[in-house]
């Protein structure tokens, strides 16, 4: 177990450190070239200056872009998963933990699906139906969506980013820590109560042995799972990213026309201003925090595309404004895409300590890091940093997105569908009010 662990911290080191340098080089073109070029044609065809260069600009391209600046650290992560799986390191795992999956009332098997889970939990739940029982499915299918799947991973990174930044990897490392010893902790008092575990003898299978990985199985696994996160980008989220930008186009109050209103003026404002109170005590109790939070139930990486419209609005016009010509800005590119390779091989060392290059902390931020980061301080009293935490653990244990509950559903029925989405937001809701308020007392804050 204790190589276990080191596995997975050296794996979530790679995702957070190696891809950081790619983030930042695709936020840059998304935010100046891009944003450029796109404003440049919407000027020759005379649609610029208007409410279509604002959909285009902060609807589109803030929402899609903002997710898709996080591409580089899911490509690290399920590369990962991929060589881990391939070389039967996760079945070999899988006989060393029986004895713990006998902890939460689960057979040895039921650690196939809680792994999956870390890359999407809708096949995760599906992979339940290889338990015998319908109580060992209904509870694994219960404690799958606390592990923390590919698409919560970009909160934490920009989270961690933004707030951690010299120690953002093992910051990640914690939260899917949490989430398994959570999902352990729920395990064991359902296991003891709604669903109590029969009599299992101690299995004695051996361990399988490890091969090598195949080179064609770990590029088919990343790009199968890297084409659906992008196809998500390209679909749902677009059309998340549409709605949020009609309903921040749309005054409530203030008297400015269709797309002219400030953010606080808008539909999506008043609409999020309501269940803001309920976040006050976890230290995000602004109406941008209640809205994009609420958006993270359609897929969580929709906090951050709503995060990209509801705090950087018309920056995407701003950068359409300046630049030297679309040949400088294919240069630029280059040149960024190089800067970033050399920033991911200097990473790897700097993982078993010896210091290669600048310092993690000695880039330029992303274009959504300084307004997340007034965002957190304002929302908390000046205590961004344990309010940053505090939604973390809010995003890992919060309600699954509506693809899991929906396959919860089909999987289990519609009352446990329910438990599930009720009984993980209100654990989520304790939890980050306890990290949040202990962190004051303590003066983590």
């Amino acid at each position: 177990m204790p190589l276990f662990l080191a596995v997975v911290w050296v794996t979530f080191r790679l995702v957070t450190d190696l891809a950081a340098p790619f983030v930042q080089w695709v936020s840059e073109v998304v935010n100046g070239p891009v944003a450029r070029w796109l404003v440049a044609l919407l000027r020759l065809v005379h649609l610029d200056g208007g409410w279509v260069e604002s959909l285009v600009v902060d609807g589109v391209l803030a929402g899609v872009g903002g997710v898709l600046a996080f591409v580089p650290v899911l490509l690290v992560l399920y590369s990962a998963l991929a060589l881990l799986e391939d070389s039967g390191y996760v079945m070999r795992a899988g006989t060393f933990t029986s004895g713990v999956m006998r902890v939460v009332g689960l057979p040895g098997a039921a650690f196939l699906p809680m792994v999956m889970g870390f890359g999407c939990t809708v096949p995760a739940v599906l992979a339940i139906r290889s338990l015998e029982s319908r109580r060992d499915r209904v509870l694994a299918g219960l404690l799958v969506p606390f592990m923390s799947c590919g698409a919560r991973l970009p909160v934490y990174v920009l989270m961690a980013s933004v707030f951690f930044t010299t120690h953002k990897g093992s910051v990640v490392f914690s939260l899917y820590v949490l989430g398994i010893v959570v999902a352990l902790a729920v395990g064991a008092v359902l296991s003891r109560t709604l669903l109590r575990a029969p009599a299992r003898a101690r299995p004695a299978a051996e361990p399988p042995p490890l091969r090598r990985p195949r080179l064609r199985g770990v590029v088919s696994l990343v790009y199968s799972r890297t084409a659906s996160f992008v196809k998500g980008a390209g679909t749902l989220i677009l059309g998340v990213s549409l709605l949020v930008w009609l309903l921040l186009a749309i005054p409530v109050r203030g008297g400015a026309g269709f797309g002219r209103a400030e953010v606080g003026d808008s539909a999506f404002a008043a609409g999020a201003r309501v269940t803001a109170p309920l976040l006050v005590p976890m230290g995000s109790g602004t109406w941008e925090q209640a809205g994009v939070l609420a958006g993270g139930l359609v897929r969580k990486e929709v906090i951050i595309s709503t995060l990209a419209q509801v705090t950087g609005m018309g920056d995407g016009r701003a950068a359409g404004d300046a630049g030297g010509g679309f040949a400088a800005d294919l240069a630029l590119v280059g040149r960024g895409f190089l800067r970033a390779a050399r920033g991911a091989l200097e990473a790897v060392p700097r993982i078993i300590g010896i210091p290669v290059g600048a310092p993690p902390g000695g880039t330029a931020p992303v274009a959504l890091y300084d307004p997340v980061r007034r965002l957190f301080e304002r929302g908390s009293g000046g205590h961004g940093a344990l309010a940053a935490f505090a939604f973390m653990v809010f995003v890992l244990l919060c309600t699954p997105c509506t693809a899991t509950l929906a396959t919860i559903r089909r999987e289990l029925g519609a009352r446990w569908m329910w438990v599930s989405a009720l009984g993980q937001g209100a654990v989520a809701w304790v939890l980050a009010t306890l990290v949040f308020r202990i962190g004051l007392v303590t003066g983590l804050g």
